[in-house]
């Protein structure tokens, strides 16, 4: 969510030429300055929507509040290379932003990273080099810096930057310890500690080798868990809770990575749906001490989700997720013995969702969040673990727990409370009853790093008209200060467009059971209601995210207004921010009552005078190339074409925790799995009504997802249009690539769905 600036970027020319995909030249206004607020108008190309400086304005990166409260530092593209990124600071009660870390300095882009550097960045969508993370001291004097595999100290006072560790291996996963007298790294599969006076290095665990791993989140946690890290410091420096990873027993994957320059074979340890997963062990290591394992259990065969410590360090708190991820339990367990015992369980007869709204207080009570009365709501627990009070009620669900403040017994939580298409921050007690007081304004979708207990809180919003904007705010919503205003003035880069295209119209649909589905809907430039129009549905479709929200518009999909097409997305059960029935309607039935939806909102759409019904098309990434194809291989399917990016064809194919948690194993559920594979549907596909995309080098959806439905077509001799991208994993990096998937797209879509020009 992120980084910051605090003065706009002038563009001064907007003249630009180019040519669509289609040989046609796009419209061009004549040239003109700008000069106050009179802007010359003119067409958004392709070129400029994936070009820097960035359409939609500078954007906040990395935002953190230090901990004394007097000092914001950020991360900001180089204004010649968007993808490398320097650490900014600026101070909170004013004065001009300035260059805490210039990235140049330190390392250089050509640096080859590691297999496990380039694992965890993938793992947690870091596409960006230079500083891409950092970490406050608690005395707010210093901030440690991973870098490129090597580890920094910047000193606040003086800017001057030491490096720490200057060896052979990569150095990932770094901390400072709580008392600022150390950090930690893992390297070569092995936790070490590095005294910062001394200089000294001390392994904390034995030596990871072959298939065991130390103090690693492995594939599964960072992948589907949202767990980031494999060791957790105490309180008090004293000790170190790591973890120990087998991945002897996992699945062998043969994955070809092919680049623009060779071929490489790696042997991925990957964890297929149905087969065994790694196993995972949890250790106590008392510095300067012994080791002791803790107890998770007798079945070895569960997920390690989540550690907390308790602030007086006297126990810490690990949730068990089983592997059918149907039960939660809460452990608490003594750090000196590592007996643990059950203070809470949490159950389903679907899916438990984690979170991370576990919340220690003082006295051991704490609070948690869970879905138990049909939406996710707060509770609050004793410190034996029985329940005080339900804190929040209601037809509507929380989305996190973002602080609390025990002197006042509040919380601060964002949620979709009003719409589920809008996003605030919102205070209530937890000790008292009473209703949710909003802090931030409707109309749009805020995100909110609270701190200091609800002292202050870095807000960024955007909605349809504003661009992403981040600021400092009080307590009571109040903003103290801007971090980066990205204010839609003559200026900006997105001023010469702004008044060209409609935004978005929201509405709902009535699902067959009933359920309310949500959709946007933007029209074309230049819209005529006595035209029709061909669409393009813009879909993502799973439980992993959502697709309709009041946000601003991204310049990549403006693009397709310009071409003139409708562009309509919706969100269809399974999706998430919504109650227990309306996410579990998917349950163990992917490729069902979702693509039903999809193909709802198609009929609808076909319904309406301006729509040119027998040109709808739709497009989709992950997931959503899940969702294309099975939306295209449906039986009399009103979409007449689809383009279909790094998708899931068989989900045997997928991970074991994201595709057990909805379909549960394929020897439990072989109905359900069997009608999600998209190869016994393939006689449904009209002839070359798809574009397959694929990254050539992807270790989370595998080629083989892809060369299987590839062979099956062309077995039966349907014709289709393919784009493989050497080198790329899941996702495309960079505007070179971007431009190039979208010139195809809107060639594609451009022969398939206008057929006269």
């Amino acid at each position: 969510m992120k980084s910051a600036r605090l003065s706009a970027i002038l563009f001064g020319s907007f003249l630009m030429t180019t040519t669509m995909m289609t040989g046609a030249a796009m419209a061009q206004a004549p040239t003109a300055s700008v000069s106050g607020a009179s802007i010359q108008q003119i067409a958004l190309t392709p070129e400029r929507a994936f070009a820097d400086p960035a359409l939609s304005g500078p954007s906040a990166v990395g935002v953190k509040l230090s901990p004394d409260g007097t000092l914001l530092t950020f991360l900001k593209p180089k204004e010649k290379d968007h993808n490398i990124q320097d650490l900014w600071a600026v101070p909170v009660k004013g004065g001009e932003p300035y260059v805490l870390v210039d990235a140049d300095s330190l390392t250089s882009s050509d640096k080859a990273l590691s297999e496990a550097e380039k694992s965890r960045r993938e793992r947690m969508r870091v596409s960006a080099r230079g500083v891409v993370a950092y970490e406050w001291s608690e005395n707010s004097q210093s901030i440690l810096l991973p870098l490129d595999g090597d580890v920094y100290m910047v000193d606040r006072a003086t800017k001057k930057v030491t490096r720490l560790t200057e060896t052979a291996g990569d150095e990932v996963d770094a901390k400072l310890s709580p008392d600022g007298k150390g950090i930690s790294y893992v390297r070569d599969q092995t936790l070490y500690l590095k005294d910062l006076k001394t200089g000294a290095e001390t392994a904390l665990t034995p030596k990871g080798e072959g298939t065991t791993t130390y103090a690693t989140a492995e594939f599964i946690a960072e992948e589907e868990l949202d767990r980031h890290t494999g060791y957790w410091w105490s309180p008090k420096s004293t000790q170190v809770v790591y973890q120990k990873t087998d991945e002897s027993g996992v699945d062998i994957a043969q994955r070809v990575e092919i680049g623009g320059e060779g071929i490489k074979i790696v042997d991925q340890r990957y964890p297929f749906a149905g087969k065994p997963n790694a196993v995972v062990e949890l250790y106590v290591k008392t510095i300067g001490g012994g080791d002791v394992k803790v107890d998770l259990g007798s079945n070895p065969d569960i997920y390690l989700a989540r550690v907390n410590w308790a602030k007086d360090g006297k126990s810490f708190y690990v949730q068990r997720l089983s592997r059918d991820q149907h039960t939660l339990d809460l452990l608490q367990v003594d750090p000196a013995t590592g007996i643990s015992k059950v203070i809470l369980s949490e159950t389903s007869d679907t899916w438990v969702e984690l979170h991370d709204d576990f919340r220690l207080l003082a006295d051991g009570s704490f609070i948690w969040s869970s879905e138990r009365d049909g939406n996710k709501h707060f509770y609050y627990y004793g410190s034996d673990g029985k329940l005080i009070r339900q804190v929040t009620h209601g037809d509507w669900p929380v989305d996190k727990l973002a602080d609390l403040n025990e002197k006042t017994g509040e919380l601060y939580f964002t949620a979709s409370k009003d719409t589920p298409i809008e996003h605030g921050l919102y205070k209530v007690s937890y000790k008292t009853p009473g209703e949710p007081v909003a802090l931030t304004k409707s109309g749009g979708w805020w995100t909110a790093d609270v701190s200091g207990g609800g002292a202050a809180f870095i807000g960024g919003y955007s909605d349809p008209q504003t661009p992403p904007q981040t600021a400092l705010y009080d307590g009571t919503g109040k903003r103290l200060r801007w971090i980066e205003e990205n204010r839609l003035d003559a200026s900006h880069p997105y001023a010469p467009y702004k008044d060209e295209y409609s935004q978005p119209e929201f509405g709902e649909l009535t699902a067959a059971d009933g359920e309310k589905l949500e959709y946007s809907i933007l029209k074309p430039k230049g819209f005529d209601s006595a035209k029709k129009y061909p669409v393009i549905f813009s879909i993502y479709g799973g439980p992993a995210s959502k697709t309709v929200k009041k946000t601003w518009v991204s310049p990549a999909t403006r693009l397709w207004q310009e071409a003139g097409y409708i562009v309509f997305s919706l969100d269809n059960r399974g999706t998430p921010g919504r109650s227990v029935k309306f996410g579990r309607a998917i349950y163990k039935s992917f490729g069902q009552k979702d693509i039903d939806d999809q193909i709802m909102g198609a009929n609808w759409l076909k319904t309406l005078p301006y729509v040119d019904g027998d040109h709808i098309g739709i497009m989709g990434w992950s997931q959503g190339g899940f969702v294309t194809l099975m939306a295209l291989t449906a039986k009399d399917t009103p979409f007449a074409a689809g383009n279909a990016g790094a998708p899931p064809t068989q989900w045997e194919l997928y991970d074991t925790a994201y595709t057990e948690r909805y379909m549960s194993t394929p020897q439990d559920n072989p109905d359900g799995y069997a009608k999600s594979d998209v190869l016994n549907r393939l006689d449904n596909l009209k002839p070359g009504s798809l574009l397959l995309m694929q990254g050539m080098s992807d270790d989370n959806v595998q080629l083989s997802n892809s060369t299987r439905v590839m062979a099956a077509l062309q077995k039966t001799g349907v014709p289709f249009e393919l784009m493989l991208y050497p080198g790329e994993r899941h996702g495309l990096k960079g505007n070179e690539r971007n431009l190039q998937k979208f010139r195809l797209q809107l060639d594609f879509f451009n022969r398939k769905l206008k057929p006269n020009g």
